[in-house]
């Protein structure tokens, strides 16, 4: 088989490193306090390493590009070769770092290697022999070189990368699935004779190496000693060394396929910038990697490939660690000046879905959340709220729920039949590295600090919702799974979504009944909002007008306000936030009067069978949570009545639309003989279970009064309901 023919690329290292020593010379960027430019930006980063007062050297593209005034030069072979360009910009800083002298001397502070150093030159000037092996470079070294890519570079998916970027500089975006712990990277092994006191120092610069045995040393030569050597950990390098998993984005995956992932090895400096759930923008250079070990036999001439990161940029920052820029700076401050920012963040959430105003403050309220408490003894009380949006299907809760997602700085989106309780927990699996089992978070722990919105939370299996409770109110997650017993933190807001029973809501039954969830779960939820999809010729057409302008200019209509986008919504919710709102004594005391007067409405409407959700002690709390949001919205520090009033009028008008059918189904209920005979008919399932003989059915209700024509006719509008089944003189119940 013929070898390769090797390129000839027309670069001159000796030049591009005199490129590289007159650019860290020379190159002055102008403040933005100041226009002092007097002072180099680079040498003033290398006074601080020889001071060892910093360890990362960013060099940026963009101040060579600007240096130089050209990117078809130094940039583009950066660009092309950045794996031997660390080196020379290494060597480059290590020449100039030579020529700075530092203000500060060895003491009982310095590193260990410090300490060798200076003995090590203490002794060389007693010997005068020269050809001794000097300290490698790369042990010598306090910094670490990366390079940030030009602002303009544009990044890529993970299917677009190939070969022919190998050893290239670029930039991929996608989400953050995986993180491994931090493991210690050998960099340079260090020995000691036994014979002759000589330290020897092993670069590595593979994935493998052989330990030396014997001391090279001239010394242990001469005296053929063959002196025995020992490993000294103290004086090696180790470097921190972390593999990070990157998925594709949904939106940069064809119709078909499956997300690809791709390996990010972070060194140095460079680890525990992500975590899961992160949507970043990550540069760094492509490499190949051959297999070792067994895997090597088993993978043939195959190889795998990875990418040795460079520069992180997070797409989505938590709510502290958003940077504003002077223009997003002086837009808040206007909008701490508008009277009714209340209603503009509301109306600004969505704003291609017509209508639903209260629906956008509770989410709004959600985005903001109260205020966590520690109370002395060490007991946490969540500020984070929860909310459950049920309603018939067409209501746009899935439009809402993927908004929220978007806007929030860490937003998971998950539906109720894709989700296994595994897969919304904690999984553990075996680290592919080290073979150990580990624990793998899913959507609750990605969520962390943020939001999971959960669609279609009727259609999730009993046993998977009920991982949902602790998460809910504890706001941890406790596994005791493959020898590993752990509590994971899952501090999110929970944002579901439902259908009622039987797809839409039936009036003919309880509030209760359509709604089919546990007490325990509906008790969690801080606001159970219920939109029903009710006929009227005034607000279908407007909600008709409104989708046919979205669907014709591709935005939505002109609003009496200028609706703000997703970027400020998230920039002033993180403003909001900062506050910690206190409840005084008199609206404590107002608080209270309205939950005695919330239960004592729950308990008139149990008696008549119209209760719509459960009046709890968890019901005071979520009052006080929304109130904080509320009085953090105004950025008060202080809890008024305005805020609980505003609470209170929210939760009532969460079941305004079941309030509005009130008269009409109550008359429906006590006329209506259908109703009646499903209520007779499930009262017989106690005796017989779920399949009915008819007979015996038919002989009940004639004892009752019921003719069979109506029977009949309960009968046929149940099963088109799919209730029940009617086959061979059996009535089998479905649900």
């Amino acid at each position: 088989m013929a070898a390769l023919i090797p390129i000839k690329l027309n670069v001159n290292y000796e030049e591009e490193k005199e490129r590289l020593k007159d650019f860290f010379l020379n190159f002055k960027q102008a403040s933005a306090d100041s226009m002092d430019t007097d002072t180099p930006k680079y040498m003033d980063i290398l006074q601080r390493v020889v001071d060892r007062e910093q360890t990362i050297v960013t060099v940026e593209l963009d101040d060579i590009a600007t240096f130089e005034d050209s990117r078809v030069q130094t940039v583009a072979n950066i660009r092309r070769n950045a794996k031997h360009y660390i080196d020379l910009v290494s060597d480059v800083i290590d020449d100039l770092c030579s020529e700075i002298s530092s203000t500060r001397d060895i003491d009982y502070q310095a590193s260990v290697l410090d300490v060798i150093i200076s003995q090590r030159r203490n002794r060389d000037t007693l010997r005068s022999n020269e050809f001794e092996d000097k300290f490698p470079p790369s042990l010598t070294r306090r910094f670490e070189v990366f390079f940030k890519p030009l602002k303009t570079d544009l990044a890529f998916a993970v299917r677009q990368i190939n070969g022919a970027q190998i050893g290239h500089l670029i930039t991929v975006r996608g989400i953050i699935t995986r993180v491994t712990d931090i493991k210690p990277f050998l960099q340079v092994n260090t020995y000691t004779c036994e014979s002759c006191g000589h330290e020897i120092f092993q670069e590595i610069k593979q994935r493998q190496f052989t330990p030396l045995t014997e001391c090279p040393s001239a010394e242990c030569a001469s005296n053929q000693s063959r002196g025995k050597l020992y490993m000294q950990t103290r004086a090696s390098k180790f470097l921190a060394f972390q593999e990070v998993k990157l998925q594709e984005l949904t939106d940069q995956v064809p119709v078909g396929h499956i997300p690809r992932t791709m390996s990010l090895h972070m060194y140095g400096a460079a680890c525990r910038q992500l975590t899961p759930g992160d949507v970043a923008e990550v540069s760094g250079i492509f490499l190949a990697m051959p297999y070792t070990g067994f895997r090597a036999i088993r993978a043939g001439l195959l190889t795998d490939t990875y990418m040795n990161v460079q520069y992180v940029h997070r797409l989505k920052k938590q709510y502290d660690e958003i940077e504003l820029s002077e223009e997003d700076k002086k837009a808040l401050e206007n909008l701490k000046r508008d009277p009714a920012i209340y209603s503009r963040l509301a109306r600004s959430i969505a704003p291609e879905i017509y209508g639903h105003d209260d629906v956008k403050k509770v989410l709004l309220l959600l985005l903001v959340g109260g205020v966590n408490k520690v109370v002395g003894d060490g007991m946490k009380i969540r500020g984070d709220i929860n909310v459950c949006l049920m309603g018939d299907p067409g209501v746009a809760k899935s439009q809402l729920l993927k908004f929220i997602a978007k806007v929030a700085p860490r937003g998971v989106y998950t539906t109720g039949k894709g989700s296994s309780g595994v897969g919304l927990t904690a999984a553990v699996m075996r680290d592919p590295l080290t073979d150990e089992m580990v624990l793998e978070g899913g959507a609750l722990v990605l969520a962390d600090n943020g939001i999971c919105c959960i669609d279609e939370f009727d259609k999730m299996d009993e046993s998977d919702r009920t991982a949902i409770h602790e998460v809910m109110e504890q706001q941890t997650i406790s596994i005791s799974k493959a020898g590993i017993n752990t509590t994971l933190n899952a501090r999110a807001s929970i944002l579901a979504a439902a259908n009622p029973l039987y797809g839409r809501y039936n009036t003919r039954i309880s509030p209760t009944q359509n709604i089919n969830l546990p007490a325990a779960l509906l008790s969690r939820f801080d606001i159970l909002y219920l939109i029903l999809d009710k006929p009227s010729d005034d607000m279908d057409r407007l909600l008709a007008d409104h989708v046919a302008y979205v669907h014709t200019h591709n935005k939505p209509p002109r609003q009496d306000f200028n609706v703000l986008e997703p970027r400020m919504i998230r920039h002033y919710v993180a403003h909001a936030r900062n506050k910690r709102p206190i409840l005084t004594r008199e609206v404590s005391e107002y608080i209270s009067s309205a939950y005695v007067g919330l239960r004592k409405q729950y308990k008139l409407d149990e008696d008549k069978e119209r209760q719509f959700t459960y009046a709890s002690p968890r019901t005071l709390l979520g009052i006080i949570r929304m109130a904080q949001a509320l009085a953090r919205i105004r950025l008060s520090d202080v809890v008024e009545a305005m805020d609980v009033n505003e609470a209170l009028r929210l939760i009532d008008i969460s079941k305004s639309s079941l309030a509005d059918d009130q008269g009409k189904r109550n008359g429906r209920q006590a006329t209506s003989p259908e109703a009646a005979i499903l209520n007779l008919v499930k009262e017989l399932t106690y005796e017989y279970g779920n399949s009915l003989p008819l007979p015996v059915v038919r002989q009940r209700l004639a004892l009752r009064g019921y003719s069979d024509t109506q029977l009949e006719s309960a009968i046929h509008e149940y099963s088109n309901l799919n209730v029940w089944q009617v086959d061979n003189q059996q009535l089998t119940f479905v649900h």
